[in-house]
């Protein structure tokens, strides 16, 4: 299938973050030509003064606990833990399906087309994001036998999933750890060497709380990165959630490791579990940022444009200083950094030729959006737009929605299935 869009503000999130009004051609999922285009297609898209994007990269969800949101807000920590652990160990796959498909219903409407996701059964899950078009880089997770609700072993059952999901489309299994707080140096190392041995990717919370921290410096002496580095855990296949309380000398490990980070400044706000993750410390020390927006139990929302903003908020509310994160680099860790976090850089987070075909069309008509100049139009995403301006989306060459029409997962159906299963789940 072939599509040409035409006419639109290109914003390519290449090496010198070119912008450019012209046209642009899909083929076979891939971007074939960006510049006039003067040959027909399958799909003719008119987006004249519309804008398109690189497909938006949430690097940490739980997608599944959609169908959760609202169970346990406004509560302390331990009671909000309380709360969700007790209704989630209760969920069945058709509950996980169920959320699945209400998750990913959300982040096209949100304009994401990759997204990685912590939890377990993760073969339910992926028979959802098939089924939706997306892409999902999907981490079964593993801890220790004595703390997991999981039947068999999360290590086996993490095994089994990634060798059985390897050559699917738009599938890519990896390896989620929960965190140093229920995972041995053993299901670390033992975590780590599979993923070594088979390329994957090692996903998992890392200082997400003050509790963590000194329940770990107690215990080894030591804060979690010094100790995921003293073991050998840390490296370039590792994409670390959260990383809000870390100290400059952490900082540093996770920059020499070349580990990335998912900042998730939402949930941790909505928490109230304090501590701002060092963004700007951690672009001096070459650590590769992206961004998260964790589960719709900590968020309530799987919104990329909400959490782009509101983490430059953030960071510049807590300096002082107007001027740390600018627009163009938080738009770069949603898409440009979130590529790089999940190894597939060569082939997704740009707009340019050779690259999949993940884009998302805004309307750029809408009246957030202006005035919409070259100069401004950068600021104008990052501050001014929302989900609510994005009107197609398409990953790797395939429509997924069109002019706000889903076009893969019945939506009606979806958010019936979710209220009904809902009802059940908190009776």
């Amino acid at each position: 299938m072939s599509i040409v869009i035409r006419d639109a503000w290109i914003v390519t999130q290449n090496q010198g973050r070119d912008v450019i009004k012209c046209d642009l051609l899909v083929e076979g999922g891939v971007i074939r030509q960006v510049g006039k285009v003067k040959s027909g297609a399958d799909t003719e898209i008119d987006a004249d003064g519309d804008v398109i994007l690189p497909g938006l990269i949430n690097t940490h969800t739980h997608v599944a606990m959609a169908l959760m949101k609202g169970i346990a807000d406004d509560l302390p920590f331990s009671d909000f833990l309380s709360r969700t652990f007790s209704i989630d160990s209760k969920r069945t796959p058709k509950d996980i399906r169920c959320g699945a498909e209400l998750g990913c219903l959300e982040m096209i409407r949100g304009g994401t087309t990759t997204f990685v996701d912590l939890y377990y059964s993760e073969d339910v899950i992926a028979s959802a994001v098939e089924s939706s078009g997306l892409r999902g880089v999907l981490c079964w997770a593993v801890l220790d036998q004595e703390f997991t609700t999981q039947t068999g072993v999360p290590m086996d059952n993490c095994r089994k999933f990634c060798e059985s999901f390897k050559d699917r489309e738009r599938i890519h299994p990896a390896v989620g750890l929960q965190g140093v707080y229920v995972c041995s140096v053993e299901t670390f190392t033992n975590a780590r060497d599979y993923a070594l041995e088979n390329g994957l990717l090692l996903h998992f919370h890392l200082s997400e709380t003050r509790k963590e921290v000194n329940d770990l410096k107690k215990k080894e002496g030591m804060r979690p990165a010094e100790y995921l580095n003293k073991i050998g855990f840390l490296g370039e296949n590792c994409l670390a959630a959260h990383a809000a309380w870390l100290t400059l000398s952490e900082v540093r490990i996770l920059g020499r490791s070349g580990t990335s980070i998912s900042t998730c400044p939402v949930s941790n706000m909505k928490l109230a579990t304090g501590g701002v993750a060092p963004i700007p410390e951690m672009i001096d020390a070459g650590v590769n940022v992206s961004v998260g927006t964790d589960g719709s139990t900590t968020n309530n929302s799987l919104d990329m444009f909400g959490e782009i903003k509101t983490l430059g908020l953030l960071q510049k509310s807590s300096r002082w200083d107007p001027s740390v994160l600018r627009a163009q680099q938080l738009l770069d860790f949603a898409t440009i950094g979130g590529a790089k976090a999940v190894g597939l850089e060569s082939s997704i987070g740009s707009i340019e030729v050779g690259k999949k075909a993940d884009l998302v069309i805004m309307d750029g008509k809408s009246p957030n959006l202006n005035p919409l100049r070259p100069e401004n139009l950068i600021s104008n995403v990052v501050y001014s737009s929302s989900c609510q301006n994005v009107k197609t989306v398409i990953c790797e060459g395939r429509l997924i929605m069109k002019d706000w029409e889903i076009l893969t997962l019945d939506e009606g159906k979806v958010i019936g299935s979710a209220l009904d299963n809902a009802k059940e789940l908190m009776s």
